[in-house]
C-alpha cells in the first residue's frame, strides 16, 4: 500500500519527507517522515483519531532546545502555527495557545499588569515546549505559574490537566507519550507594568551579555546538578572552546553548544557526550542532558 493512503484527511498542511533543519536553532538534522501543521484544534484531534495508533507522533515548537538526529524522525511531527498562538487575559489569569512564544506571553502579562511571568522573557521556545519540560530561568519555573494545561492525547481526546497531574520535577513532566499541549492557563500577581517591564529588560540584557544568542545553538545543554552550575563544571573540566567537527562548546557560555556552520547533529551530540565524559572524569559528576535529542542516527 502506498504510504500516502495511510495518512488521514486533514484541513491543515501535511508534508511528506519534510526538512526539519530549517525549523530548529542548530540548523541540523534529517527530515520528518511526515510534518503536520493542523488548521486548528479540531483538525488536530480528528487527525490523531484517524491516524494509525502504531504511528509515532512528536510535537515540534520553535526548535530551541533540540537536536534532531541526522536520520530524521519517523512518524508524524506536529507543528502548531498561528492558530495556536493566541493570548488572552482574565484578571490575573493569562490563557495562551501552545504555539505562543514565551516572550509574547511575558509582554502581554506586562501590558496587563500581571507580575510573576517575567522569566518567560528568558525562555526562547513556545509555551507548549515550556509546559512539557517545566522550563525555567532566573529563579522561576513553569510550575510556579501554571494552573492547568489543555492537552490532546494520542487518541485525539482533549483533556484539561491541572498542575497537580503533570508530575513536575526539574525540567520534567509526566505528560502522556504522544500527547500535544495545545494551551495553558497561568496565574500571576498584580504588579506595576513599569516594574515588570524593567525586570524583563534586565533579563533580556543579561541573556544578551552572557549567552551566544546570535549563533546556531540549542540553549542550555545540561541540567544544573543539585547545588552546582553546569557551565562551571564544563569550564573546570577544560571544555571551553572544545570542538568535534564544526560543533563547539561556546567560549562565551560553557553550557551552550554551537554549530560553527558545517556541523552535523552527530557532531553536536558527540561533542555533548565528550563533555559529559570529561566532567565525570574531572569532578565525578554525571551531567544530564537538558536538550532533547530525538530521531534516528545515520
Amino acid at each position: 500500500m502506498n504510504a500516502v493512503a495511510t495518512m488521514p484527511d486533514t484541513r491543515g498542511k501535511l508534508t511528506e519527507s519534510a526538512p526539519l533543519a530549517p525549523l530548529v536553532w542548530f540548523k541540523t538534522g534529517g527530515p520528518a517522515q511526515w510534518l503536520f501543521e493542523p488548521k486548528d484544534i479540531d483538525d488536530l484531534q480528528q487527525f490523531l483519531r484517524d491516524l494509525d495508533p502504531a504511528i509515532a507522533v512528536w510535537p515540534l515548537g520553535l526548535g530551541s532546545n533540540l537536536i534532531i538526529r541526522d536520520g530524521g524522525i519517523r512518524g508524524v511531527v506536529v507543528r502548531l502555527g498561528k492558530a495556536f498562538a493566541g493570548i488572552e487575559t482574565d484578571g490575573l489569569q493569562i490563557c495562551c495557545g501552545a504555539g505562543a512564544p514565551g516572550i509574547s506571553v511575558a509582554s502581554k502579562a506586562r501590558d496587563q499588569g500581571i507580575a510573576g511571568m517575567e522569566f518567560l522573557r528568558g525562555i526562547p521556545g513556545t509555551i507548549g515546549g515550556a509546559v512539557r519540560m517545566n522550563a525555567g530561568a532566573y529563579g522561576r519555573e513553569v510550575c510556579n505559574i501554571l494552573e492547568s494545561a489543555d492537552v490532546v492525547l494520542r487518541n485525539g481526546n482533549r483533556v484539561t490537566l491541572p498542575l497537580a497531574d503533570l508530575g513536575y520535577t526539574y525540567r520534567h513532566s509526566d505528560l502522556p507519550e504522544g500527547s500535544i499541549v495545545v494551551s495553558a492557563t497561568f496565574v500571576g500577581e498584580s504588579g506595576d507594568p513599569a516594574t515588570i517591564g524593567a525586570e524583563m529588560k534586565r533579563i533580556a540584557e543579561e541573556r544578551e551579555a552572557s549567552q551566544p544568542l546570535r549563533t546556531k545553538t540549542g540553549g542550555s545543554t545540561y541540567k544544573n546538578p543539585e547545588g552546582k552550575k553546569a557551565w562551571q563544571l564544563v569550564d573546570e573540566a577544560g571544555c571551553r572552546g572544545l570542538q568535534v567537527g564544526q560543533a563547539q562548546v561556546s567560549e562565551k557560555h560553557c553550557n551552550f553548544l554551537i554549530n560553527l556552520g558545517g556541523a552535523t547533529s552527530a557532531d553536536i551530540e558527540a561533542l555533548g557526550e565528550e563533555v559529559r565524559k570529561r566532567v565525570k572524569a574531572h569532578a565525578g559528576v554525571e551531567l544530564q542532558w537538558e536538550i532533547q535529542r530525538v530521531g534516528e542516527a545515520i
